[in-house]
């Protein structure tokens, strides 16, 4: 059975404006503006130090369960249905939270927010790139993803002057503001989805070797973030003294370089091609991660603050450009991003876990976090180079001769 809506007139920029507010308010605002958070939630003994650690791994928990039920939710409903009703759950859940009433509930409700932002990220690129043209699909990847960018510097600026009237009040305001942009976002949404259903009769398509390699890398770049996106600060504030106003102010820094990272991704990815841009990040990003844990100055920091930031919202155009450039149809597409995304959620919250527990245990040593971070973008990239070892040419894309899609699509 084949849905063949036709694309909406709407202009492409409404739909690639409700996926940037989709990724801002699911996942820039949900997962980011937790963090700043945390001294409040302690020091207004609204939970102890280890409950709140625990309730922000429910939103990396829910985020991986949100991008395993993505795809069966939105066959159910519709693309649009349901990413409408995840913003509306986060917007919920930012209210809700306004509300100590216990650990169970605040854990519910952070776990629904990231059942909604995983969700999210595996329909909304499957919803708003169809309606955008071909040679553009790079850069509207990035601005849709933006808004992952713009979270996570928003989480900054906005919630200091926010907790200047309160906790709750922070809570409520972060609420209004995930309202107002599920609002502006509700009409924008493309009327119709690109979707193209398996048939039966179909003769299967083999999956090319280079998706389960996609696979990998995304997976160890997902370990090789956290540690510059969790430690960053207090690396800066407590390992090497700078105190918190320096740690804030490089905080900025990487904020800055997570609003230029998604745009910039997608337009390498434009123009050199996803995989020749992968190798390119991640080389970079490996000698940035490896540079942090031996660099003091504030110049050096700042500059390695901006890249590091880039990294984390960045990927995730590259990692789709990469996804069109290996599988030619779009139900495949889907299906290949799905997985990508619950490859990269599942690493992520493992790795949080993880650093967490090895920081504890080496004392706090920061040093030892970012080199094995290097370590995994050095392994992503190793795959890669491995593969072309392996094989003189990788197979990037089905054969065309293997192809056979029944029916005819609109």
């Amino acid at each position: 059975m084949l849905d063949t809506h036709l694309p909406s007139h709407s202009p492409s920029w409404l739909a690639i404006f409700a996926g940037l507010c989709a990724s801002l308010v699911s996942i820039g605002l949900a997962r980011f503006a937790y963090t700043p958070l945390i001294p409040s939630l302690i020091q207004a003994h609204w939970f102890s130090a280890n409950d709140v650690v625990y309730l922000g791994a429910a939103n990396l928990v829910g985020y991986l369960v949100g991008a395993l039920i993505g795809r069966p939710l939105a066959r159910h409903t519709s693309n649009t249905t349901a990413l409408r009703g995840m913003m509306v759950a986060v917007t919920l859940a930012f209210f809700a939270c306004g509300f100590p009433l216990s650990v169970v509930w605040f854990f519910i409700w952070r776990l629904l927010s990231g059942i909604a932002g995983g969700a999210i990220m595996v329909l909304v690129a499957a919803t708003v790139l169809p309606h955008v043209p071909a040679a553009r699909r790079g850069v509207a990847s990035g601005a849709i993803f933006l808004g992952i960018g713009l979270g996570i510097a928003g989480s900054g600026t906005l919630v200091p002057p926010l907790l200047s009237l309160g906790l709750q009040q922070t809570w409520f305001g972060l609420g209004l503001l995930a309202l107002g942009l599920t609002a502006a976002s509700w009409f924008a949404w493309p009327t119709g989805t690109l979707y193209e259903a398996p048939a039966q009769s179909a003769t299967a398509v083999p999956t090319p070797p280079g998706v389960y390699l996609l696979f990998a890398q995304y997976a160890f770049m997902a370990a090789g973030l956290v540690p510059a996106m969790v430690f960053l600060v207090d690396y800066v504030a407590r390992g090497l003294g700078a105190g918190a106003h320096i740690g804030a102010m490089i905080w900025v820094m990487y904020g800055l370089g997570s609003i230029v990272g998604p745009v910039t991704y997608g337009f390498l990815a434009d123009k050199l091609g996803a995989r020749v841009s992968i190798r390119l990040v991640l080389a970079v990003q490996a000698i940035a991660v490896g540079l942090l844990a031996v660099s003091s100055s504030f110049t050096a920091l700042a500059v390695l603050a901006v890249i590091l930031g880039s990294f984390p919202p960045g990927i995730v155009p590259l990692a789709l450009a990469r996804v069109h450039e290996l599988i030619p149809t779009h139900h495949q597409q889907q299906v290949a991003w799905s997985r990508a995304t619950v490859s990269f959620a599942t690493f992520q919250a493992v790795a949080g876990f993880a650093y967490s527990a090895l920081f504890n245990a080496s004392g706090g040593q920061h040093a030892v976090l970012f080199t094995i971070a290097a370590g995994a973008i050095v392994i992503a990239l190793l795959l890669e180079l491995g593969m072309l070892l392996l094989n003189r040419k990788p197979p990037d894309a089905v054969p065309t001769h293997t192809l056979i899609v029944a029916g005819n699509f609109k």
